[in-house]
């Protein structure tokens, strides 16, 4: 019978991890600003990399090797020792962002276990922000290549709405096993010469000197495309296209395909029925889905049907405002304060990158509900504390409750426009840049919720 005591264990190694007396090794995070001691023998028994890594360091007159990971944060590499001393991480009190860049930083010092169990926790408690911030753990997790649990939860989002990836502005820069995981999935939910047109164009972007003309194509052209692709063209269920697709799309890029199948393809346009040498792989599945029931939940807990009509007609610059059965554009929540955290670099973390955004926000113990339009696209690389130029962006404060008469606040002094600071810009015109004050008051104010909602145009 084997007795266990782990818990007193993990206490004193905790303890070991807190003692600054016998250390021998140190590690610089954050920019080198932030720095924690280590023991050589903790860390290489617990991870390979760090036994790598202190491998190929030569320690200092004092005898202490240094690491230096300028790009992690001292927060989460807090963690990570916690985890290699004691075997502890408590996510109590964390951000499902925290977990899933803890795991991405478990996984680079080669700790199986800790990525592992936080890759399940994500899938199995965090789905709803997994789905919400689909764009960057895509692309994160497929870089990664460790994590696929996590690559088949998106991929069974993706064939099922394929626009999210094929459609992206940067589609081209998916990887390449990324790619071909899509492409062997048989319930992928496109027509196959929309998928082989994609396959060209990811072809094709990654050969930038390639000629724009096909027509100039040489020879070579063709056999750079074809190496390029050559892990990809298997997967195309080429006898399930159609004759006139195959004369439009395929015939172009034929010296892009073996011989042997380029004539099986027109062997089985003509006669179907005669045995080919190629495999044919099966036609993709079509998902037959049952629609949702119609659910009464508003789209925002803040602003009505009314308030988006309403700022709709602001963002046209109309001088009536739309009726609720006419409202020209979507609001796309993307973000909700209650569900996604106050934390400033929540708010970067999730709108980096979108364009056309209202932000709302509704001020604690009164019917105030302010907010913003931001035509430019937030950037969390832009310098901070520094102004962005527009023509378009306003101010406003909404009917509700109390407040009788909504106010609209439109830039006048377009170079300062939006200030990018830690927060998101000023909604009350404290320097004077918008045309009036939405604000009943200019005492300091807390919020009980915001939202941010990406406007999008209807077709």
């Amino acid at each position: 019978m084997a007795l266990k005591f782990f818990d007193k264990l993990s206490q004193n190694l905790i303890e070991l991890l807190n003692d600054k007396d016998d250390y021998n090794v140190i590690i610089e995070v954050e920019n080198r600003e932030k720095s924690f001691t280590a023991h050589s023998n903790v860390l290489k028994y617990r991870s390979s990399y760090f036994r790598q890594e202190l491998e190929n360091i030569q320690p200092n007159e004092k005898n202490i090797k240094i690491i230096t990971k300028p790009s992690i944060s001292s927060k989460i590499f807090e963690f990570i020792l916690k985890y290699i001393y004691g075997g502890i991480v408590n996510l109590e009190k964390v951000e499902t962002r925290f977990i899933f860049d803890l795991m991405l930083i478990a996984n680079e010092f080669e700790l199986v276990e800790l990525s592992n169990k936080l890759e399940t926790i994500l899938i199995k408690d965090k789905a709803s922000w997994l789905k919400t911030h689909f764009s960057i753990v895509y692309r994160t997790i497929f870089v990664k290549e460790n994590f696929k649990n996590l690559e088949i939860f998106c991929n069974d989002i993706v064939v099922k709405y394929p626009n999210l990836i094929f459609d992206s502005s940067d589609f081209a820069s998916i990887p390449e096993f990324s790619l071909i995981s899509l492409l062997k999935r048989d319930d992928l939910q496109m027509k196959e010469v929309e998928i082989w047109d994609y396959v060209i164009k990811w072809g094709t972007t990654q050969n930038p000197t390639l000629p724009t003309n096909l027509g100039d194509w040489t020879k070579e052209n063709f056999l750079t495309l074809k190496t390029t692709l050559q892990q990809c063209l298997p997967h195309i269920r080429y006898f399930h296209i159609t004759n006139i697709e195959v004369y439009d799309k395929i015939r172009p890029y034929k010296k892009i395909l073996d011989k042997q199948l380029w004539e099986d393809i027109n062997q089985h346009l003509v006669a179907p029925d005669r045995p080919i040498k190629s495999i044919i792989l099966p036609a993709r599945s079509v998902l037959v889905t049952e629609l949702p029931p119609r659910t009464t939940e508003p789209f925002s807990t803040i602003i009505s049907e009314d308030h988006a009509a309403e700022i709709s007609s602001w963002i046209d610059r109309k001088t009536t405002t739309y009726s609720t059965t006419n409202i020209p554009f979507t609001f796309e929540l993307i973000l909700r304060g209650t569900r996604d955290g106050f934390a400033p670099q929540t708010f970067w973390n999730i709108c980096h990158g979108h364009a056309c955004t209202i932000v709302v926000a509704k001020i604690k113990g009164t019917d105030e509900i302010i907010g913003g339009y931001n035509p430019l696209a937030w950037d969390n690389n832009y310098i901070k504390d520094e102004w962005m130029e527009t023509n378009d962006s306003f101010i406003f404060s909404l009917k509700n409750g109390n407040i009788q008469n909504p106010i609209l606040s439109r830039v006048k002094r377009t170079k300062y426009a939006i200030l990018n600071t830690d927060c998101c810009s000023s909604c009350n015109n404290a320097w004077g840049h918008y045309e009036k004050r939405i604000k009943t008051s200019s005492d300091a104010f807390s919020i009980d919720n915001y939202e941010v909602f990406k406007v999008i145009r209807k077709s």
